[in-house]
């Protein structure tokens, strides 16, 4: 699957009907991003069950802000709602396939149970 422009007006559709979605915030005048972009490309279409998204943060502020992007590139992985990894720096491709097959291994129900146990403590706290 190609990877898809991700803006304000598509984010919730796309994360609505991919249950995982990889998220690249970049910029055009950003070396690192340029050096990254093939590699993310190539994964895109080595995973076409994953939905790879490209966040222009020059265009969409909101969601760089949202999202709170400091440096770029940086990759946001969610996965069934719940944001499960995020990284800035450009990935090498051996460590982005890492994080792909880490996130498809990833036990949700678990996940899900640390958070609500983590947010019960904060509660208490």
């Amino acid at each position: 699957m190609p990877t898809l422009e991700i803006t304000a007006d598509n984010f919730n559709e796309v994360l609505g009907t991919h249950p995982i979605v990889f998220l690249d915030f970049w910029a055009a005048w950003c070396g690192p991003c340029r050096n990254f972009a093939p590699i993310y490309e190539a994964a895109a279409e080595a995973n076409p069950d994953i939905a790879f998204g490209k966040v222009d943060t020059e265009a969409q502020q909101d969601l760089a802000a949202a999202f709170q992007i400091r440096s770029i590139p940086t990759i946001a992985v969610i996965r069934e709602g719940v944001m499960v990894f995020r990284e800035s720096g450009a990935l090498p491709a051996s460590a982005l396939d890492q994080v792909i097959a880490g996130v498809r291994g990833l036990d949700m129900d678990q996940v899900r149970a640390e958070i609500a146990a983590q947010q019960a403590g904060e509660q208490q706290a």
